[in-house]
């Protein structure tokens, strides 16, 4: 069993903590043997999912302004958080005004969207459910947000055809948007249901906006039957987390760590089983938490919060979720039978049917077994 590393608070930046982690001398069989763990992650952008070498190609092709001479060694600070770089959540939105250069086309957009999934699927995820902004698909070309929704569908379709994953969609608006904008992404969203889309995300900086201007979009696209997720308790206060379950009507909550300062807010989750969506190494990137040694997950799931593990943005992060697992484990001190868990808390608040979910909660209960106990656990490592 990997324990947390107590050097890991001697170390100067929370991203050098997270690289002695993962090359650490017991890390390489675990990490292995993780990735072959058939896995969901509820919270990924696909903003944030983007390939270098595709960005590479398609700043080449389309000579984009970016004001340099793009390679990989000068591309990639752009695109990832480096080991010198501040935590600063901040910083970390920035890299989404970059990256919006390279929408370029209707073949971009859908070898994006293909590539996240595909990527995903190498990994070991079996359900993925990837979230994205027509908006700022849209915004550097002047694409219409009808055409970027359906070649981000075009492209999700391709590689579930391509690869074993089950992939749904939720469409994000973000916190200070127009609220014509925002309408017409909700009424989207509704009208591609049939496509796989399930859901509607409201993401973005908590404490410059708040949603009342976006309250009506969102209970109207509960009534019409999407799930309603919403990033809160990441950066920003417990008090915004409260808002999003009671005011928004959110059945998940993104991010949602900063529930751990709040008794109320605690028991508000624990009482309605509202999910978290917990993504470890994003928090460290955005300041939201010091190291993995101060992340409050193992105290939220021990408190018997439904946390799940997940990505956010693993190209601007750099990491996957069998890393997430890795950490949590490494750098929390959880092991293997919490993993499970949280696993089965992931199946259970996928945004599915009841029947799909059933399905869903067979086939990976299946493969689990076929892989037998945990390096170093034995059997005895049961489902939960």
């Amino acid at each position: 069993m990997i324990r947390r590393d107590p050097e890991d608070v001697k170390l100067r930046t929370p991203e050098r903590d997270r690289m002695r982690l993962r090359h650490g001398p017991a890390a390489h069989a675990w990490r292995a043997w993780l990735r072959r763990l058939p896995k969901v992650d509820l919270h990924r952008h696909l903003e944030g999912s983007l390939r270098l070498s595709t960005l590479l190609e398609i700043a080449r092709r389309h000579k984009l302004p970016l004001g340099l001479d793009p390679t990989p060694a000068t591309l990639e600070p752009l695109l990832r958080v480096t080991a010198s770089e501040p935590a600063d959540f901040q910083r970390f939105l920035a890299r989404f005004q970059i990256l919006r250069r390279f929408y370029t086309s209707e073949e971009a957009i859908q070898r994006m969207a293909y590539e996240a999934v595909a990527d995903a699927a190498a990994d070991g995820v079996r359900y993925l459910e990837l979230r994205f902004n027509p908006a700022a698909l849209a915004q550097a070309q002047g694409f219409r947000l009808e055409e970027v929704t359906e070649w981000v569908l075009e492209g999700v379709r391709r590689a579930e055809g391509d690869f074993d994953i089950m992939v749904r969609l939720i469409m994000t608006i973000v916190r200070g948007e127009d609220p014509e904008v925002a309408w017409r992404i909700a009424r989207l969203a509704v009208a591609h249901r049939r496509d796989g889309v399930v859901g509607l995300d409201l993401a973005g900086d908590e404490a410059r906006y708040g949603p009342e201007s976006l309250l009506p979009v969102f209970r109207w696209a509960r009534e019409q039957g999407l799930f309603l997720t919403v990033h809160a308790g990441e950066v920003g206060p417990p008090a915004n987390i409260r808002q999003a379950i009671l005011v928004l009507g959110a059945h998940r909550i993104g991010h949602g760590i900063q529930a751990v300062h709040d008794v109320q807010v605690l028991r508000l989750l624990h009482e309605r089983g509202i999910p978290l969506e917990v993504c470890p190494t994003s928090n460290l990137h955005t300041g939201a938490v010091a190291g993995f040694h101060r992340h409050p997950l193992p105290d939220l799931y021990r408190l018997g919060l439904k946390v799940t593990l997940n990505t956010d943005d693993p190209s601007i992060s750099d990491t996957t979720l069998t890393d997430e697992y890795l950490f949590a484990m490494a750098g929390m001190g959880l092991q293997w039978p919490d993993l499970l868990r949280i696993l089965e808390n992931g199946i259970e608040a996928a945004f599915l049917s009841p029947e799909e979910r059933r399905l869903l909660a067979r086939r990976l209960h299946h493969e689990l077994r076929a892989l037998g106990g945990a390096p170093g656990e034995g059997p005895e490592a049961s489902l939960p």
